[in-house]
């Protein structure tokens, strides 16, 4: 599993986990534990410029379908084109299993995340 302390939380649980100027944004475990099964991605497009707090994707399971934020803003570098035949891939390892890549604009909106630690007493808290 990963170091979760590496990675940032927005408050509609996604994550985002940098390597160098680059963000892998995912769902967290209490995303996909509160949507069920997936049962289909819709990617974003490479090259597609997304701002902050823009619509990345969509996830569909059994029970909804849930817009997925964009943590930082950036330009789409690379999607997990796995996920189109294997969505379950984000039920069965959400912070293993990474969306979209995208080169950040101003990695300082990294600042406005909560790191783990703060994401753990948010989801305590309840939405």
């Amino acid at each position: 599993m990963s170091d979760l302390k590496e990675f940032k939380f927005t408050r509609e649980h996604e994550w985002v986990k940098v390597e160098g100027d680059m963000a892998y944004v995912g769902i967290t475990d209490y995303a996909q534990e509160a949507l069920g099964d997936i049962v289909f991605v819709e990617l974003p497009e490479v090259g597609a410029q997304i701002g902050s707090g823009d619509v990345l994707g969509v996830v569909e399971s059994v029970k909804a379908a849930s817009d997925i934020y964009c943590p930082v803003s950036g330009t789409v570098e690379q999607v997990n084109e796995e996920l189109q035949d294997s969505p379950e891939k984000l039920n069965e390892a959400p912070y293993e299993t990474w969306i979209a890549v995208l080169k950040m604009d101003d990695p300082a909106e990294l600042d406005s995340l909560m790191d783990y630690d703060e994401y753990e007493k948010f989801c305590a808290e309840g939405d």
